[in-house]
């Protein structure tokens, strides 16, 4: 167990620290940001790093061959000349040096930027100050996917667009129907790691498109209250159990416009998932994944004909099997590449070839990767960073590919964000944990040891902000054998002898993380408010949380909540035992998945926790959309007692506490029907509930009616649990 102590401190002769105002619980994380490198990357084949000023008007350098001194590689001015001197026909508005680039050459990278007329992908040399390439489509196109002969393809509402380098525009589809929806990354609610709808063959000659087809699917209405009437904005929503979208993939040959539909078969329902080009053009591989989530089978398919070829390996469990990732082949070896899953306990990476065979099983005991880098020069090995300590850290690790040898390049505990150079001989380092605000070193990767210390950030508080205390504390499940991680975080002046009130903040679903060994350990800025306010606020990732297996996660199955709040009462018996701690006064506060957990915690322990604060809850799975709610439930038909079982309607009954729900009025996410509901069954039981509506938010409250939403959870535990 960690801890530490930031002290309270003088600023001058008579100035002291102050508490965060309750603007800066959302204002705060970038005004009290540690000093950074902004975007930093390697320049390619240099042993060069690059990234933005301060005030983000320029591209800075820092490079070995000058002792890695700052000095500027080009200015916002510069670019605008360049832009508006390639293109005249167009307008710009360049308020910063571009934040997104992407090093092509050593001396020229690639970024995009809106002009008044259209969107572009630019090439711009940071030597002669000159844009050499540029690649143009529609302003109002999105989702834009660049090929590699300049063809772009983009999505105009719900049909797809390209623009060929002639700046000729084809109409690739012509759906009417808005239920039939082209190329867009919104497919099976982007679960299963999609990110995108468009892939081009490595040439540019073809694209590959989702079709989703949810015509089947009835429309759910979202209230807009802006309009002079309000009116209803309609959304496809699958609920579990009920009609799901049909999907399929299709090829559409730039030359000839012919479009093949790929053969992937019945159900229809089924999820269409890691989706790749072969880097001949010849096949392409699609993971197909039944509507029960259960069985993956990851198939080649022929691109000309669209026929099945073979299944290249299956997948089955009894929980669930999730695929995240699509391939990614070995450089100039098309016969070759990387694949993940965790199908044997950890995610993992593994070497294929294109029959299907396993090559070599790349994993490293029992370490989780989070990030795959890509490839060393000479192709030989993978950097990726994965985690250690429990899942607390982050580290870079390299594997070599023949021999299955993995390296932990980056040493130091906590949670890394880290790059290694072309030439392989030094990594790009940043970290931070729970003491250490943010450090970025030059290492050379042959001892693992720091050359050159770029930044070590002060502690940006000092002086300005009197922080608590933070520990990290680790907790045994009910089980009597998993180690859970948690984060505790002490009231500002802490008095030993004294009782606090406690405020949980609880998220505990899968695919999140709360307690990580980074800087202020993971805690939000309303966390460190809270307790400047005079409370005990602790946090507990539960088992169905991230980075930890998936036997960590699978508990879960079935029975969403039940096992969730077994753990999070081990954090109680731990809060409990603490003689600062007022047992008579603990309170919980999350949002969705911890709108949930919250909501669950207080109709099923309610002689524990005085106070709920529930935003955007689940109140009941079968209001939840297919894809997430399927994979934890099953159906309601298939599994009508975990339903029964985890309904919180079933639940209003044995509130006896203070609740607030807070709910986004469009919410399409966690449809405002649950805590609708919710409400409805505990007028029908008696119960008084508080409801707070924002009419203007979906699934969660952002700008600035976020300090808004803040200010009125902290009056309700101050009225409620403090008072």
């Amino acid at each position: 167990m960690k801890k530490y102590l930031l002290s309270f401190l003088l600023v001058g002769s008579f100035a002291v620290a102050q508490n965060l105002t309750i603007e800066e619980t959302v204002l705060g994380p970038r005004k009290y940001a540690p000093t950074t490198q902004t975007a930093q990357q390697w320049r390619k084949d240099s042993k060069s790093i690059t990234y933005l000023s301060t005030d983000f008007s320029s591209l800075v350098e820092k490079s070995a061959a000058n002792g890695w001194t700052a000095l500027t590689l080009a200015t916002k001015a510069e670019f605008e000349t360049a832009l508006k001197s390639k293109i005249t026909n167009d307008e710009f508005t360049i308020r910063t040096f571009p934040f997104s680039i992407n090093w092509k050459t050593i001396n020229t990278f690639e970024t995009e930027v809106a002009g008044k007329k259209n969107n572009y992908k630019v090439t711009y040399d940071v030597v002669s100050k000159q844009i050499t390439s540029v690649i143009s489509y529609n302003i109002e196109g999105a989702q834009a996917k660049f090929a590699s002969n300049n063809n772009v393809a983009w999505l105009q509402e719900n049909n797809i667009r390209i623009t060929t380098p002639e700046r000729k525009v084809i109409e690739v589809t012509n759906d009417e129907n808005k239920a039939i929806v082209n190329g867009s990354d919104y497919v099976h609610r982007q679960e299963f790691g999609i990110d995108r709808g468009m892939w081009w063959n490595e040439k540019g000659t073809q694209l590959a498109y989702y079709r989703k087809d949810e015509t089947m699917v009835a429309n759910y209405p979202l209230t807009n209250w802006n309009e002079r009437e309000a009116i209803n904005k309609d959304i496809k929503y699958p609920m579990a159990g009920m009609t799901s979208e049909n999907v399929t993939l299709v090829i559409y040959d730039v030359a000839s416009g012919k479009k093949v539909t790929i053969q992937t078969g019945e159900p229809k329902d089924q999820y269409l998932t890691m989706v790749s080009w072969e880097p001949t053009g010849k096949h392409i591989f699609i993971g197909i994944l039944n509507r029960e989530q259960n069985f993956l089978k990851f198939n080649k398919y022929d691109v000309a004909t669209g026929a099945f070829v073979k299944t290249l390996f299956m997948e089955k469990a009894t929980t669930w099997v999730e695929p995240q990732h699509p391939l990614t082949f070995v450089p100039n070896n098309p016969t070759q590449f990387i694949y993940q899953t965790d199908f044997f306990g950890f995610n993992q990476i593994y070497l294929y070839n294109t029959d299907g065979k396993l090559l070599k099983n790349l994993g490293f005991n029992d370490v989780v990767v989070k990030d795959v880098l890509g490839f060393d020069a000479t192709n030989t090995k993978i950097n990726y960073i994965g985690t250690t300590n429990n899942g607390l850290d982050r580290q870079l690790f390299q594997v070599d590919l023949k021999s299955g040898k993995t390296i932990q390049l980056t040493t130091i505990s906590g949670t890394h964000t880290a790059s290694v150079s072309s030439d392989g001989t030094m990594i790009l380092d940043q970290y931070s944990n729970l003491t250490t605000p943010n450090e970025i070193s030059i290492l050379n990767i042959k001892n693992k040891m720091a050359n050159t210390s770029l930044v070590k950030a002060e502690n940006p508080f000092t002086g300005k902000i009197d922080l608590p205390k933070i520990e990290f504390v680790t907790l045994t499940s009910p089980d009597g054998k998993t180690p859970l991680n948690g984060r505790l975080i002490y009231p500002s002046n802490f008095d030993a002898t004294k009782k606090y009130p406690v405020m949980v903040y609880v998220y505990g679903g899968s695919h999140a993380q709360l307690v990580n060994n980074r800087w202020l350990g993971g805690a939000g800025f309303f966390d460190i408010y809270m307790a400047q306010k005079g409370y005990v606020v602790f946090t507990l990732d539960n088992r169905g949380s991230d980075s930890r297996g998936k036997k960590f996660c699978e508990v879960t199955h079935r029975n969403l909540g039940v096992n969730e709040m077994a753990d999070q009462m081990k954090g109680i018996e731990f809060l409990k035992s603490k003689s600062f701690v007022d047992a008579e006064k603990i309170g919980v506060f999350g949002w969705s998945y911890g709108g949930f957990m919250t909501t669950s915690l207080m109709t099923n322990h309610s002689d524990v926790f005085k106070v709920g604060v529930a935003g955007g809850p689940v109140i009941d799975w079968k209001y939840y959309e297919i894809m997430y709610g399927e994979r934890y439930m099953d159906t309601p038909q298939e599994n009508p007692e975990g339903y029964e079982k985890t309904s919180l309607l079933n639940k209003a009954k044995d509130l006896k506490g203070r609740l607030l729900v807070i709910h986004g009025a469009q919410d399409p996410v966690v449809v405002q029907q649950h805590s609708m509901n919710f409400i409805e069954a505990c007028i029908k039981a008696g119960k008084q509930v508080d409801y707070f509506l924002y009419p203007n938010h979906e699934h969660n409250v952002g700008g600035r009616d976020r300090i808004h939403m803040y200010a009125k959870i902290a009056d309700y535990f101050d009225l409620h649990l403090k008072k």
